[in-house]
């Protein structure tokens, strides 16, 4: 499974060498000229130990200086920034030691060239009309821009539902939080679909960041449709997880994201995996939410006061039950602010009653 630092590497990968930016568009004209080409995109001290022969050139990247360069057999190294060429039918010396799963010599010099310094590398096949690229132990191929675009629509027509569904599944949850009927199967039914989500969000971001300026109305729907659904669950695991801090929430988070699903598949487990509960009937456990979520919608209500409330009272349903005396009394809360809390969990209320609820 891979970490949040990898994905984010990968990302990172995809957007450098995307559709719109030069570097591709140099990559693609070499593509089309079936002539390969072996690229470092990094010029420290280490790559250029490795290389070998060639010549210096120190020029200005364009694009068509790629596609001229590419026609010799050697790699051509740019600078870490893609900005310059540096050098040019360069021969590389990586590890001969680093183990390598690829047949042709060109692919096999930039894996290990990749492996042994971290740095961006790309080859293009003549033969296969693929360009392969690489960083660190990192690996993809760059795909067909029309594919691309399908199942990046794809997606998006499926992050539509999942945070339809999500929506719905929510408001149900803040409904029976105000009656005080929550029970560990609600919440871990929230959580399956806040993971559904999420998993569909982070498969749109690698269709987005694959294409690149291509993916330009992806991207507006994905920023659309994913506003919220982090902060909504970070929240969700406030109210009800046994965690000691920000960054065990921030870590569970992370955790709740890359879940496998015979996990995320199993309400039960999912309980279990999130510290609800255990043991037989644990599903139907009585939970009440501390009251992070629904007192976050209050406008103009500072988290400090947020946590004061919940010091004071312990769970929400009792902080919903409070009147305006009671409240006052709350550090930070004062008469007018009392009233506007009350006034806010009216009003939130009354909108849940108007809400679709998910069956």
């Amino acid at each position: 499974m891979a970490s949040a630092g990898t994905d984010e590497r990968l990302l990172d990968t995809m957007r450098r060498v995307a559709p719109g930016t030069p570097l591709r568009e140099g990559l693609d004209s070499v593509l089309r000229g079936r002539t390969g080409a072996l690229v470092v995109v990094e010029d420290g001290p280490e790559i250029m130990a490795m290389a070998d022969g060639g010549f210096r050139l120190d020029a200005p990247f364009h694009p068509s200086s790629l596609y001229e360069l590419a026609k010799m057999d050697g790699a051509i190294i740019l600078s870490e920034d893609g900005q310059r060429i540096v050098r040019a039918n360069v021969h590389l010396h990586p590890d001969p030691g680093i183990s390598s799963a690829e047949t042709g010599i060109r692919h096999r010099a930039a894996e290990r060239v990749a492996r042994q310094t971290g740095a961006l590398v790309i080859a293009i096949s003549a033969r296969r009309n693929v360009i392969s690229v690489y960083r660190g132990g990192l690996r993809y191929l760059t795909r067909d821009l029309g594919y691309l675009l399908t199942v990046g629509n794809q997606a998006v027509q499926t992050l539509e539902r999942t945070r339809s569904s999500l929506d719905q599944a929510l408001n149900g949850l803040s409904t029976l939080e105000f009656d005080d009927l929550v029970v560990v199967a609600d919440v871990a039914g929230v959580m399956q679909k806040i993971h559904a989500t999420l998993r569909v969000m982070g498969e749109l971001e690698h269709y987005a960041a694959e294409l690149g300026e291509e993916g330009r109305l992806i991207t507006m729907q994905l920023e659309r449709l994913s506003s919220g659904v982090e902060e909504e669950s970070l929240l969700c695991l406030r109210d009800y997880c046994p965690v000691a801090d920000d960054a065990g929430y921030l870590e569970m988070f992370r955790e709740l994201r890359t879940l496998p699903r015979d996990v995320t598949g199993d309400r039960a487990a999912l309980a279990r995996r999130l510290g609800l509960a255990s043991g037989p009937g644990a599903l139907e456990t009585p939970v009440s939410p501390r009251g992070y979520r629904l007192l976050s919608r209050i406008p103009r209500l500072p988290m400090g006061i947020i946590e004061n409330l919940i010091k004071r009272y312990g769970a929400f349903p009792r902080i919903a039950a409070a009147g305006t005396e009671d409240l006052d009394g709350v550090e930070g809360i004062g008469e007018s602010r009392a009233q506007a809390i009350v006034r806010g969990l009216a009003r939130l209320r009354e909108t849940l009653r108007r809400s679709p609820q998910e069956s």
